[in-house]
């Protein structure tokens, strides 16, 4: 198994298409409505999946790998990051995507989501590559992969 298939490979590759996909949503106008509707489902069902596999796989094999409080604290603080665009999310979407307040609220959850990627990448990752050996990446990698294959298909 090469090196990149672990579960942080994995997170990342997800954060780069998150970080497209509401990237090409703040472009949108407020005429395009379909092109909206269409961008946030996706990216809903793609923050969703990703939420679930940090919060029940990644989160909890990192918490228990690290031991410095600053690393606890990096979990706690992810864990409430994820709590906050769960809240924001469901608001987004009952929003009319053709209106003001849609882009205020896609552009908010953009930068949340930038926020907290840029976080998990410069901080929890290396730090998690250091508690964690890279059997242990890969092992969780493929439950994490069995498991967006899963929810994927739920959410289609």
């Amino acid at each position: 198994m090469a090196e990149t298939d672990n579960a942080i490979a994995m997170l990342e590759d997800d954060h780069e298409r998150l970080q497209e996909l509401l990237g090409q949503l703040e472009q949108t106008t407020e005429r395009a409505t379909r092109t909206r509707t269409d961008l946030l489902a996706t990216i809903a069902a793609e923050i969703r999946v990703h939420a679930e596999l940090e919060e029940t796989h990644f989160y909890p094999a990192y918490r228990d790998a690290v031991e410095q409080k600053e690393e606890r604290a990096m979990y706690f603080e992810a864990v409430e990051e994820h709590h906050v665009v769960h809240l924001l999310l469901p608001e987004l979407e009952k929003t009319d995507v053709s209106s003001e307040e849609f882009a205020a609220k896609a552009k908010v959850l953009k930068e949340i989501i930038e926020h907290h990627i840029e976080e998990e990448e410069a901080q929890m990752f290396p730090s998690a590559r250091k508690a964690m050996s890279k059997d242990d990446l890969a092992e969780l990698g493929q439950r994490m992969a069995q498991r967006k294959t899963e929810l994927m298909a739920a959410v289609r």
